[in-house]
């Protein structure tokens, strides 16, 4: 056991399952020596046609049977700058259970869930359209106008107005007139010879005078996010004639666009039931023949194969968004894949025609992407929705782990057949936490699941030990608490650092300030942090676990027999081992799952399980009920393996020159491949075989 900087216990070292002595070697020396292609919920590889004009789908030549086929989960993108696992289609420990677990006022676009997607990337987007300059003084604008509301002033005539200069790419200036209303309602956005101008919006003053401000806030977000058979709903309204007035407004102002409707509700006064006001969208007229009952128009939906280098993939997505005059929420994605590799992913882009995507490749390529197999499809991807992903790595400067007798060449297929046969620790990789920052990941979610809202915003900007601007103005930050002068230092490019900065000058570095700072975040992002304490618990869970117990399968063990799941799959595949299971050895160690933190998951009965309560204890979470209201966020929690077996290996030593055939093997370099089910860590499979930390 180990303690932890924040003075909790816990056991902490990583172990090994195999007993070779491994070797030494160089990774990811350059993006070329980690090629990542993603494997198709059919079993395919996704690669590039050797022309470079299409996209080629090769088959697997062996073992289809190893795979474990996906469900298709019904869960939202996860966008997280974070995340770089190696092609681990990865959703961060559990988010597809939170998103399947909210309750049904969060799923319903009323004044209690408007958690509209257009509003969460608007931030981020408006740094992406508008020099600094004009961002700022857009925020200043907006702030005024409120100001003078508040104040109850009455605005001058002529409206003031703003203008952002001109934008003569049309979709970018569309993007634009969103981003603004989405983070704005009250302001609107006019367009003049593509300058695009703000002023305030009178008609959000005047339904102020009717409803709340609350109200009238998320009736314009529902308004301009324009999705179709969504309602709004206001609070109820016991009064009459107030119900009368309020319907009439919105008839008169926005009736070519809505109509609206009074619902009873569930409390009654005076014998007179409450009753509140449903908004909902016209249907549209489609010629003189109206569609079937139930049809509509979709959306359009563009799919393709992104190849990127070097790139993380939500600066891909955020580059594309740019570009495509979309928002990075449009795009979808079966799984993420590392920043430090050459990569291939499917992805699918809403709202974009793949004519409008094959008129900016040539300015993807100058971004080191490339783009293939350009298509109309039916409908976006989902997370995990693909079996795996498979492997070309590059292993240089090798050499013996030990002074021994034994030659490397020897060495290296001792490790290799070893971990084929018998596998490796599912840990998830280092770079789930950040790999050698100060504050990793997990203790933000440590502070969030605590609810400390100030402290989780502090450990987000506390600097490196490194003399660049950015470290300056996180620690200046730390030591003023000063947002807008931390502003003025934090370069342009730090987005996150940049939109988390902007909420904490407009709302304060107070608890409640802090908390609508979080919100500068998608969700994704948010409930990212959560699921790395998850996952370092889940890590040192497993290593407790096979230090007190081995590979010998025991009473009171979690199994999943069940080869048809991934790591989300229920507790009813669940199953505790018996006495007399143990005694018959009925179960093998790569059937053994450990659970992922959350609400709705069965702990162990035996040592493991009273492990996980000893360091929620430790670490202040005894009474956590793993869903963070004020963040609106929920961690039902989830399964892992604990073993996990590569498919599909092979190697080869490859001399530099082929005429050292008999050179000694340190002169040459690894060339291995092989294939992973989604959400395991290549980092981590070849951490079991060199027997070191990578």
């Amino acid at each position: 056991m180990a303690e932890d900087t924040d003075g909790g216990i816990r056991f902490n070292s990583l172990c090994f399952i195999n007993d070779h002595v491994g070797f030494q070697g160089s990774i990811k020396t350059s993006p070329s020596d980690f090629i990542v292609i993603e494997i198709d919920e059919q079993g395919q590889l996704v690669s590039k046609a050797t022309d470079g004009s299409l996209y080629e789908i090769s088959k697997m030549q062996s073992e289809p049977s190893n795979f474990v086929k996906k469900p298709k989960l019904n869960i939202q993108n996860v966008s997280l700058e974070h995340e770089n696992s190696e092609g681990a289609a990865d959703l961060p420990g559990c988010s597809g259970g939170d998103r399947s677990h909210r309750s049904d006022s969060e799923k319903e676009n009323s004044i209690n869930g408007v958690t509209s997607k257009c509003e969460e990337e608007s931030i981020d987007l408006l740094s992406s359209l508008l020099d600094e300059k004009t961002h700022t003084s857009l925020g200043q604008f907006a702030c005024d106008i409120k100001g003078m509301w508040n104040s109850q002033a009455e605005l001058t005539e002529p409206s003031p107005e703003l203008s952002l200069g001109k934008i003569l790419d049309k979709n970018q200036r569309a993007a634009l007139h969103s981003a603004v209303r989405q983070k704005f309602p009250f302001l609107i956005t006019l367009g003049h010879n593509s300058e695009v101008v703000v002023k305030p919006n009178l008609e959000y003053k005047e339904l102020c005078r009717l409803v709340s401000e609350e109200e009238a806030l998320g009736f314009f977000k529902y308004l301009d996010a324009k999705k179709e058979n969504s309602k709004f709903t206001f609070k109820p309204d016991p009064n009459k004639d107030h119900r009368k007035a309020v319907h009439h407004f919105l008839n008169k102002k926005f009736g070519n666009l809505v109509e609206t409707k009074s619902f009873p509700g569930q409390s009654h006064s005076a014998g007179n039931p409450d009753s509140a006001i449903t908004v909902r969208f016209r249907e549209k007229a489609h010629g003189k023949r109206s569609h079937p009952e139930g049809e509509r128009r979709k959306a359009v939906h563009t799919a393709f194969t992104l190849q990127k280098e070097n790139l993380e993939t939500f600066e891909a997505i955020g580059f594309l968004a740019v570009k495509l005059g979309v928002i990075p929420s449009d795009f979808s994605y079966a799984g993420l894949k590392d920043k430090r590799a050459i990569t291939y992913q499917s992805m699918v882009v809403k709202k974009v025609t793949p004519e409008r995507l094959k008129t900016i490749e040539e300015e993807i390529k100058k971004k080191r992407m490339n783009v293939f197999n350009i298509r109309s499809v039916g409908d976006s991807l989902r997370l995990g929705q693909l079996k795996g992903n498979h492997f070309e790595i590059i292993i240089r400067n090798l050499r013996n782990q030990l002074n021994d007798s034994a030659s490397l060449r020897e060495r290296i297929s001792e490790a290799i057949e070893n971990v084929k046969n018998r596998g490796f620790v599912n840990y998830y990789g280092p770079q789930r936490f950040g790999k050698g920052q100060k504050i990793q990941t997990d203790r933000i979610g440590l502070a969030l699941l605590k609810n400390e809202m100030v402290k989780a915003i502090k450990l987000f900007l506390t600097p490196e030990d490194v003399d660049d601007p950015v470290n300056k103005a996180k620690q200046y930050f730390l030591q003023t608490e000063d947002a807008k002068g931390t502003l003025s230092l934090m370069p342009e490019f730090r987005v996150r650092e940049r939109a988390l900065l902007e909420s904490l000058h407009r709302f304060g570095v107070t608890e409640e300030g802090c908390v609508r700072a979080w919100f500068s975040f998608p969700h994704s992002m948010r409930i990212f942090y959560i699921h790395a304490y998850s996952s370092r618990i889940w890590n040192e869970a497993a290593s407790y676990r096979l230090a007190v117990y081995g590979p010998k399968v025991v009473e009171g063990d979690l199994i999943c027999s069940d080869e048809d799941v991934d790591e989300h799959f229920p507790s009813s595949k669940v199953h505790l081992v018996t006495k007399e299971e143990e005694s018959a050895n009925t179960y093998a160690l790569h059937q053994v799952v450990l659970p992922m933190l959350g609400y709705n998951v069965q702990y162990p009965e035996n040592q493991v399980g009273r492990w996980y309560q000893e360091v929620l204890s430790r670490d202040g979470l005894q009474a956590c009920r793993f869903r963070v209201p004020a963040l609106k966020m929920n961690v039902p929690g989830c399964y892992r393996h604990i073993v996990k077996h590569p498919h599909n290996v092979s190697h080869q030593l490859v001399h530099p020159d082929p005429a050292t055939e008999e050179a000694d093997d340190t002169t040459s370099s690894l060339s291995l491949s092989f294939d992973l089910d989604a959400s395991c860590y290549a980092t981590v499979c070849l951490r079991e075989m060199m027997k070191g930390d990578i």
